[in-house]
């Protein structure tokens, strides 16, 4: 865990330098929310937030920390001081962990002097967008395999060790069952598995010993990796005659492909192995798989008992970020110095144009219970159950839609109040456990691996009004 602040961006500290020369240090409400869904999906997962309030509760400024800054010959001694005594004192208002969200809308909001709220964007961003993008690759994975029994095996294709650690654990929330990373496995409490190597079949002189010496120290946990050689020729052979050992020992055995073409091979090893009398042979699969490889393996009925996933998860693959930002939302009026006004960034990208004010993201359920859409609306609104009332899209005015809630369910709750957590920390059964249900309300148009459905994400009209007094310039900005 990092907990040194400077861990931030530079040029945070020469404007928080600035806003205390300049003695505004005021209160302030900052967003974080994402602009689009990645991998062409059609919807994300939110993951990260249990970590990162325990972080924030620790960030601060080292002696050594406050040296190194004073040898950039940027910062007055009364600033450094200033920083010595540093620590978040703010609230933060999140939605859970595991929770399916959307574009445009808060995932936090941060509460806190402007000084403090700029200290923490990095580490907010940093955590959150790594993390959440993580999870989403592994719940489009877990669902191109009809929710199956998916390993996280990317420890050495990960960004650094903190890369591999922060997407061990997310890729569990996203629907891993487990992981070959041994350490995230203690760190965590996520199930630890894994196999052979063919360094281990090329070690002995043939593949029936190799396979022996494996069956005769974990004869419970047996697994062959059938393509040191050759699949077919060899290395099923192999396997059956190893496996027919472990079978008179009343023991069964399970097989891994890790190249080839993996539908043909697959389903002649299946072949193979019922042919000699191990219909309940598992058989893993690994090698570069994707949530588009396995969707299809999956619709082809081949005969894949369990999936191996390394590079495309735990690095995002053909995704390279989430697109995460932070942005002020309310600040405090000079002439006044108490009372927050709502402050919106403008665009000539519409979609770039942000949502003024304090926010409270709502869902809206259907009434079999799925979802419907998300609202933002001003915080202290609510919304009425069981009446038709008509919604705005955030960047296209003339877009609208009505809707008469069963139910609605405010998505931003208080997990930090004074710089403390007080929310007691969701484990991360918990949070895996959100997606899992978030995901079963989300209508399958939205989970499709190609071309999803859009989720509606709208505001209420008091938002919409509040938005548009700021595009006619009847209020500063």
């Amino acid at each position: 865990m990092i907990t040194s602040a400077l861990f931030t961006d530079y040029y945070e500290l020469t404007m928080a330098q600035g806003f205390w020369k300049k003695n505004k240090n005021t209160r302030s409400v900052f967003d974080m929310f994402f602009r689009r869904q990645p991998f062409n999906g059609g919807f994300s997962v939110f993951a990260g937030i249990e970590p990162l309030i325990n972080t924030i509760e620790k960030f601060s400024f080292s002696k050594s920390d406050i040296e190194y800054l004073k040898t950039t010959g940027i910062f007055e001694d009364d600033f450094l001081y200033f920083l010595e005594k540093f620590k978040f004192s703010g609230d933060i208002w999140t939605m859970e962990e595991g929770t399916v969200v959307f574009p445009n809308e808060p995932l936090l909001r941060i509460h806190g002097n402007v000084i403090e709220c700029a200290l923490l964007e990095g580490l907010i961003l940093n955590t959150i967008n790594f993390q959440s993008l993580i999870a989403t690759k592994t719940a489009r994975i877990w669902l191109a395999s009809k929710k199956g029994s998916i390993m996280e095996f990317g420890l050495r294709r990960a960004q650094g060790c903190d890369g591999a650690m922060s997407a061990t654990r997310a890729a569990y929330i996203g629907g891993a069952a487990g992981t070959s990373n041994t350490l995230a496995g203690k760190e965590f409490s996520i199930p630890v598995m894994g196999t052979i190597a063919h360094s281990w079949v090329m070690s002995f002189p043939s593949e029936e010993e190799a396979f022996d010496a494996y069956a005769e120290i974990y004869p419970e946990n047996t697994c062959f990796l059938l393509d040191t050689y050759d699949t077919l020729e060899s290395g099923v052979k192999a396997a059956i005659v190893s496996g027919k050992k472990l079978k008179d020992r009343g023991m069964n055995f399970a097989v891994r492909l890790d190249s080839g073409d993996i539908q043909y091979l697959s389903t002649k090893v299946r072949e193979e192995l019922d042919k000699a009398g191990f219909p309940d042979a598992k058989i893993t699969v690994s090698n570069e798989l994707t949530e588009e490889i396995i969707e299809s393996l999956v619709n082809n009925h081949t005969p894949i008992d369990s999936w191996g996933v390394g590079t495309h998860m735990v690095t995002g693959g053909s995704e390279a970020s989430f697109t995460g930002v932070y942005k002020l939302a309310a600040r405090t009026d000079d002439s006044n110095g108490k009372d927050l006004i709502p402050a919106m960034k403008f665009s000539d990208n519409p979609e770039k144009t942000t949502n003024p004010g304090i926010k409270q993201v709502w869902r809206l359920y259907n009434a079999d219970g799925t979802f419907k859409a998300d609202i933002l609306s001003k915080d202290n609104e609510k919304i009425p159950l069981r009446e038709t009332i008509k919604y705005f899209h955030p960047s296209n005015d003339w877009k609208s839609f009505s809707f008469a809630a069963d139910y609605a369910e405010p998505l931003l709750k208080m997990k930090m109040q004074n710089g403390k957590r007080c929310m007691p920390e969701k484990t991360i059964k918990e949070s895996r456990r959100n997606m899992e249900e978030n995901l079963d309300k989300l209508d399958n148009s939205y989970k499709r691996i190609l071309n999803p459905h859009i989720y509606k994400v709208s505001l209420t009209e008091k938002l919409r009004e509040e938005k548009l007094n700021f595009l006619r310039g009847k209020r500063g900005h």
